[in-house]
């Protein structure tokens, strides 16, 4: 599954880093419906866990899991995995406005659960969250993969740790996708389902805004979303924009959209730059455009020098090592529990409080005339590829 071409295949593979034995942490998975759980499974069997059992209300689905994981079970029904006392963590990557039901179930069963981001859709999902993780004790936690599954973000988390741009000040994210639209689901195009677009892929870029800055807090400042290109989906949101101030003065400002053309090596030019006091980080997640199909570059300038790192294999993902071990032992290694709901509780606030822009779809007759002659006297080094 780890394709680059289309962001819901896409599931990174990394060194096989064991912080249990075989069988000491099983895991039971409730909900195929999208590709992030592959991901989501690749970090934690490489961190030493166990696929124990799989549901889906799709056969095909499963069928399709199966081939990637063939050791592990079928669960005759959702109650199978949240009833077994051998598995130890739910995993979900359900239609979006079912995982928080999911994950309070698994809670409740005395699971420890992780869910694909978003975890929920509204605010009020995610106080029934919260209540339920005080209540339980148990994790809930999220796979916020744009940061924990790009080792190019786990290193600059360690450069900044060390004091290598100073202070950061700012931290700007550029979050394109490649919208796919032949292999997306119905619920794709309902925000009931998938919460919009500042809430579905903002929280990524809202989680790295909090990482970034170690904030403890933060409010929304201003958020957009609209629906530029897609009119035949009225209710899809394209284009998401927010910026952001930080509880220690730091701010943030990210950009979200389904635009990466069909040119493009990967499914989203993934960037991130980050300001300090004494220098700048940027991170080019997927690929460097036009120089290196492969991921995970670091540019950094400070007092010292340039600076280019490539980081693929050597960074490692190390959080999900340290989940299982937060789950094992109880600790908090990974992400603290209000660090994971304060990244999707302020993108539920950016999305309930986003200003719609209307993009006047129709195109007169000279204005596509005009768009066409402007493609075709594209005048870039090299050729800009078949139209």
């Amino acid at each position: 599954m780890q394709q680059k071409a289309d962001g819901q295949g896409y599931a990174p593979t990394g060194e096989y880093k064991p912080v249990c034995s075989k069988g000491e942490f099983q895991v039971g998975i409730i909900g195929l419906d999208h590709g992030h759980i592959y991901g989501m499974c690749n970090g934690l069997l490489e961190a030493g866990a166990t696929l124990h059992l799989v549901w889906d209300k799709s056969p095909d689905k499963i069928e399709a899991f199966r081939r990637q994981y063939p050791d592990i079970g079928i669960a005759a029904c959702p109650e199978e995995i949240l009833e077994s006392d051998s598995i130890h963590l739910v995993a979900s990557a359900g239609i979006p406005c079912d995982r928080g039901a999911i994950g309070i179930e698994a809670l409740r069963h005395q699971k420890d659960f992780f869910s694909d981001k978003p975890p929920c859709t509204t605010l009020e999902q995610l106080e029934d969250i919260r209540r339920a993780v005080k209540e339980t004790g148990r994790k809930f936690g999220v796979y916020y993969s744009e940061r924990l599954h790009v080792e190019a973000a786990t290193h600059a988390g360690a450069l900044i740790s060390q004091g290598a741009i100073g202070k950061v000040q700012h931290v700007m994210g550029w979050g394109p996708h490649r919208i796919s639209l032949d292999t997306r689901p119905e619920w794709f195009f309902d925000p009931a389902c998938y919460g919009g677009i500042l809430t579905d892929i903002g929280c990524h870029q809202i989680e790295q805004i909090l990482a970034f800055t170690s904030a403890k807090s933060a409010v929304i400042e201003t958020s957009r979303v609209g629906n530029f290109a897609h009119p035949t989906y009225p209710k899809l949101q394209d284009f998401g924009d927010a910026s952001i101030t930080c509880d220690n003065g730091a701010t943030g400002y990210f950009r979200v959209d389904w635009f990466t053309p069909a040119g493009l090596g990967s499914w989203g030019d993934g960037r991130v730059i980050i300001e300090g006091t004494e220098g700048y980080i940027e991170i080019r997640k997927y690929l460097d455009i036009a120089r290196d199909p492969e991921g995970d570059h670091i540019y950094l300038v400070n007092g010292e020098g340039e600076y280019h790192f490539k980081t693929a294999g050597k960074a490692g993902f190390p959080f999900f090592g340290q989940f299982i071990k937060d789950c094992m032992e109880r600790t908090e290694l990974a992400m603290t529990q209000e660090h994971t709901f304060l990244a999707i509780e302020l993108a539920l606030q950016a999305q309930k409080q986003a200003r719609h822009i209307q993009a006047n779809h129709r195109q007169t007759g000279e204005e596509r005339m005009a768009h066409a002659a402007s493609c075709h006297s594209w005048s870039g080094s090299g050729s800009p590829g078949p139209r």
